[in-house]
């Protein structure tokens, strides 16, 4: 998909291919762990994919002012975004700030920024750490 042609996308398809891409990160990063048994993976993927984590990892990017105008605006497209889906395990706000993370995922990896996307897991992946203590 070109620049121009992502840019246009609405907030829940940036946020469909971002959470595929983050899904990725967060698998990858786990099986480098050594952790291979399906329940321990699963629950060690909880905290860096559920709704909850994503929201708590994206105000710790928005204090450290760690977003570009940029990508806040691709956060707010998300997260504004009108869902047919509804929050299963958390408030709605809560859902609405994690499809905004996953849409700021998207718009990176689709507008093909690896650095910058690289930059954002290694933010997760710190706070996430920091989360978990």
């Amino acid at each position: 998909m070109n620049k121009k042609n992502a840019e246009l996308l609405n907030g829940i398809a940036l946020a469909y291919i971002g959470d595929a891409v983050y899904e990725v990160f967060v698998r990858d990063y786990l099986l480098a762990q050594g952790i291979t048994k399906p329940a321990a993976l699963q629950k060690k993927a909880t905290n860096f994919v559920s709704a909850k984590a994503q929201a708590l990892i994206i105000s710790k990017m928005m204090d450290a002012n760690f977003l570009t105008e940029e990508e806040m605006i691709y956060f707010k497209r998300g997260r504004n975004a009108h869902s047919k889906t509804t929050a299963k395990n958390t408030d709605v706000v809560t859902y609405r700030i994690s499809t905004g993370f996953e849409a700021v995922v998207g718009i990176l990896h689709l507008t093909n920024q690896e650095e910058r996307l690289q930059e954002f897991w290694k933010f997760c992946l710190k706070n996430t750490e920091i989360l978990k203590k």
